[in-house]
């Protein structure tokens, strides 16, 4: 089957989840399919990782993306209906560019990554699959509700973007023949809000071979370890929540104890957490370093659907987790079976402080959220589960 598969990024480096997940989808469907990468870039450098995709590729395509706070995106978002969001990626030469492909071409589906990709994508009979990693609506409407009061004179303009992003969101959800969420509970939320959408899940996974190499040390003092890529707004709320209301308790109850942030971009806020007791790395060469000398994987997600990388690296290291609903959603695990989860500050402390106490609980737990990983949440699986769609799909 030839497909154009148009995403928000190039799928190399694996420094993000919608990068991890798009490459090795990739990898795992190169031999059964002719796939084209229609891909958004930042900059000319990033030119150099093609060789990296190459193998899995027909063919790449790449497009030059406007700096997110260009003024042709601050003028689009002003006198036209889209959102910043969409106006970032909306760009006439780019929709010429996809015509053109779709002429030359006979093909049978597009997948596209995100929705905010689409309006690129001209009138056309190929079949559009549209795979949504986050429903953006509500991550953009948390952000924006937990606004400080000082903002009052922006805040309506942010929550009219936010209107402006549910309502194309959907909109393109119906334009699309097909909808993958990632978990069941996405799949559900968007069903209420579009019943007749006929919609798959398609989790994430990990790559098992690769973590399950992580080299196990226990760390010196008791050490508790954050993860998280600071571009994605969740994370970022995560982590003042962690410091500011979880972490003093442990920190009472343990003084030994260590707190590790982990995570690509981290703005100055993130960064002035640094302290004695608490270690800011925007930039770890391997991750499974932190993951191989960690106690506890902490991850009290508050916003942001969606199945969490951290946690089935976590998972695929054998790293004990405690955790939100909304971090080990879309994974099957059970509370005190294959992780700890809680909602509010003083049970993910506790939770955190059973795990650090008692370490043969942790194995315990750790142990049997491998298994469950390994044996559903591989890629060669999800791969699998992806190619049935795309028959079913395409023409």
């Amino acid at each position: 089957m030839k497909i154009l598969m148009i995403t928000p990024y190039l799928p190399y480096p694996l420094v993000s989840g919608g990068q991890i997940r798009t490459y090795n989808l990739l990898k795992n469907l190169a031999h059964k399919h002719q796939i084209t990468l229609a891909s958004f870039i930042r900059s000319e450098q990033e030119k150099e990782y093609l060789k990296e995709l190459e193998p899995f590729c027909q063919k790449v395509i790449l497009f030059n993306r406007r700096k997110a706070w260009s003024p042709i995106n601050i003028i689009l978002s002003a006198i036209t209906p889209f959102p910043f969001l969409v106006s970032i990626y909306f760009d006439i030469s780019v929709r010429k560019k996809i015509k053109e492909e779709l002429e030359k071409e006979n093909y049978n589906l597009i997948h596209a990554e995100t929705f905010y990709v689409m309006p690129n994508i001209p009138q056309t009979k190929v079949p559009i699959f549209l795979v949504e990693q986050v429903i953006e609506y509500l991550v953009y409407q948390r952000f924006v509700e937990g606004l400080p009061i000082w903002s009052f004179l922006i805040k309506p303009f942010l929550l009219l973007d936010v209107a402006k992003i549910k309502w194309w969101e959907r909109f393109y959800w119906k334009r699309a023949k097909r909808l993958a969420a990632m978990s069941e509970e996405d799949r559900d939320f968007i069903r209420k809000l579009e019943p007749k959408l006929e919609v798959d899940v398609i989790s994430n996974g990990v790559d098992i071979a690769y973590f399950a190499k992580t080299e196990k040390h226990k760390p010196k003092v008791p050490t508790v370890l954050f993860v998280g890529q600071f571009k994605w707004l969740p994370n970022r709320d995560a982590t003042k929540f962690l410091v500011k209301e979880i972490w003093p308790t442990i920190k009472e109850k343990i003084a030994t104890s260590k707190l590790w942030i982990v995570g690509r971009n981290p703005p100055d806020d993130i960064k002035n957490f640094a302290s004695a007791d608490v270690r800011v790395d925007g930039d770890v060469e391997d991750i499974r370093l932190a993951y191989g000398t960690s106690d506890v994987l902490l991850a009290p997600i508050r916003n942001g659907r969606g199945t969490k990388y951290k946690i089935l690296e976590a998972m695929a290291t054998k790293t004990p987790i405690v955790g939100t609903k909304l971090a080990v959603e879309g994974i099957n695990v059970r509370n005190g079976k294959e992780a700890f989860v809680a909602q509010d500050a003083a049970d993910l402390a506790a939770k955190t402080l059973q795990v650090l106490k008692n370490p043969k609980m942790g194995e315990k737990l750790a142990e049997a959220a491998y298994m469950l990983v390994k044996n559903k949440y591989n890629w060669e699986r999800i791969s699998q589960e992806l190619d049935r769609v795309y028959k079913e799909v395409g023409i």
